[in-house]
């Protein structure tokens, strides 16, 4: 790296990484990335066009491959080899990670809904949680950058919990498939507003990347740069600079800090030859994701940080939030026997149910604050392993029940806003260190009452809609039964919450550490709280409008 004089130091290669790499080449500064997964080319690794049929199991799920043979995770997953952490008593909670060059933007599911109005000032409505130190009108011009940048197919619908996009940003959505327009009007009936999902997949042509053909599943990967990771675009982008290089397989241990307290670089193991390695930089960018962040500044103590870097405020680690999650499926005898055709779309569902009760809230109509909404599935898939349905007999009577059943099941899939509670934070463990001698993340967990009311709630709006299609739902479960562990929806955000005070936050608005100004967090570990929308569109979008500024900064000679 002698020939290479950089200016910042990114941790991180996945979406708040790669897109600050991407913003600060293309403003002429030089970057150095590290990224604690090995290289990974998506042209040549990816298994576009594979199928069950030829997969072991038929492509089921196995313990290295929690998502299937194909998924296009490597060296990841809910357990990572070399690599532990632990859970407190009476704790549940997963922890994924996608060890390789682009994180885990290879294996997203590529929903990108922005926050609103509403998501910005919570506290201020209800008084829970925490409000983020800006407004929803200063980030929306940053949302219509990444948005074109990425390439997002979705529509402008008028309802409160979907700001707009400007005319010409988003490109057009892929038709409905049969089962979601029964939904839809079902959920008519009950008031509720089915409508196109947005999504980071391309309908379009996007500089050099091919729409989507509708044809594998995004799961897989992406070799045409249709369905949006790092790995086919922002990298790439900011590669054709001469700007930005890249060390892979490079395990950051800590944040080194001068005598004074302020940051000069970091140290990590290379994992090849396990090796410690330093390197300084003027400025270190932190993006690794919102828990391994957070481990970083927690191990990265000093005299002048004995509670961890960044920590004067006691609050990294803490305000730990994933979104809730729970599903709900039926048989809808309306779609049985149905004539079979293409429905395989852009894999993931072309229509989903916003939240549509801030007004109820508002009126104090319901028993929990904030918002959830549904993704729903049903359509013509790829055949695998597990066949649904309480099936009965065998032979030829058997195969006609399955067959009458394929593509007749849909599903309703919550996804919830999690208040910050005080028993929802990671800490490090004071006895375990992976592989290389790195202490490990200790996760506390307990759902609070706001989410296991919010997903009651939740089910039993599902089987309204299901029995409205004709369908027999049954008991339901109880929330306590139905709601996901801690991180299975791998929401994790809010380690390293920004705010406007030192006092109760680590970061300001634009992810500078209060402790430090040398050192940023650019992942979700800054969302002050998390709302129902998935979360990768508004990382990328706060790092695309920090990098701006740190730019500015370092043109200024102020970093």
């Amino acid at each position: 790296m002698n020939d290479f004089a950089h200016h910042v130091l990114v941790v991180g290669s996945g979406a708040g990484g790669a897109m600050a790499a991407y913003e600060l080449t293309r403003q002429g500064h030089k970057v150095l990335m590290l990224e604690a997964g090995r290289h990974y080319d998506p042209r040549t690794e990816t298994p576009m066009f594979r199928r069950n049929v030829d997969a072991p199991l038929m492509g089921a799920s196995t313990p290295d491959k929690d998502f299937g043979f194909y998924d296009s995770t490597v060296g990841g997953g809910w357990q990572v080899p070399d690599e532990p952490y632990t859970t407190a008593e009476g704790s549940e909670f997963l922890w994924w990670r996608s060890r390789m060059l682009g994180g885990r933007t290879n294996h997203w599911g590529r929903y990108s809904l922005r926050f609103s109005a509403h998501d910005f000032k919570g506290k201020s409505r209800d008084g829970l949680g925490a409000d983020w130190p800006f407004e929803h009108d200063e980030i929306a011009p940053w949302y219509d950058r990444t948005e074109a940048l990425i390439g997002v197919c979705g529509t402008n619908t008028g309802l409160d919990d979907m700001p707009p996009s400007p005319d010409g940003v988003l490109q057009p959505p892929p038709v409905p498939r049969i089962p979601e327009l029964l939904i839809a009007a079902a959920a008519k009936k009950h008031g509720i507003t089915a409508v196109p999902m947005h999504r980071a997949v391309l309908t379009r042509p996007l500089d050099e990347r091919a729409p989507c053909f509708y044809a594998t599943p995004c799961g897989h990967g992406c070799s045409i740069g249709a369905a949006f990771q790092t790995t086919t675009s922002l990298l790439p982008m900011a590669q054709a600079t001469g700007n930005l290089r890249v060390i892979t397989d490079a395990m950051v241990k800590t944040v080194t800090t001068d005598a004074g307290g302020q940051v000069t670089g970091v140290t990590y193991v290379d994992k090849k030859t396990g090796t410690e390695q330093q390197l300084g930089a003027k400025v270190v960018v932190l993006a690794a994701s919102a828990c391994e962040s957070a481990r970083i500044l927690l191990n990265s103590k000093s005299e002048r940080h004995p509670d961890g870097l960044a920590n004067s405020s006691g609050q990294v680690g803490r305000n730990l939030m994933d979104s809730t999650g729970a599903g709900l499926s039926a048989l809808v005898p309306a779609l049985m026997d149905r004539p079979r055709y293409n429905e395989d779309g852009h894999t993931a569902n072309h229509l989903f149910i916003p939240w549509w009760g801030h007004e109820a809230q508002a009126n104090g109509e319901l028993d929990f604050p904030r918002g959830y909404h549904f993704e729903l599935g049903g359509r013509f898939g790829e055949p695998g392993a597990y066949v649904s349905g309480e099936l009965q007999g065998y032979g030829t009577a058997l195969k006609q029940q399955v067959r009458a059943h394929y593509g007749a099941y849909v599903h309703f899939a919550l996804r919830g806003e999690m208040l910050p509670n005080d028993n929802c934070y990671m800490d490090i463990d004071p006895s375990v260190t992976d592989k290389w001698g790195i202490p490990v993340p200790r996760f506390h967990w307990k759902w609070s009452e706001h989410e296991l009311k919010q997903v009651e709630h939740g089910l039993k709006t599902a089987k309204a809609i299901l029995e409205t299609m004709g369908a027999t739902v049954g008991e339901l479960p109880t929330a306590e039964e139905a709601i996901k562990k801690g991180g299975e929806i791998i929401h994790e955000v809010g380690t390293t919450r920004m705010g406007d005070s030192p006092e109760d936050s680590v970061t300001n608005q634009w992810g500078q550490t209060w402790d430090c100004p040398n050192l940023f967090v650019m992942d979700g570990g800054v969302f002050a709280s998390n709302p129902h929308k998935n979360c990768t569109l508004t990382i990328m979008t706060l790092a695309m409008r920090n990098s701006a500024w740190l730019a500015t900064q370092l043109e200024a000679g102020t970093l």
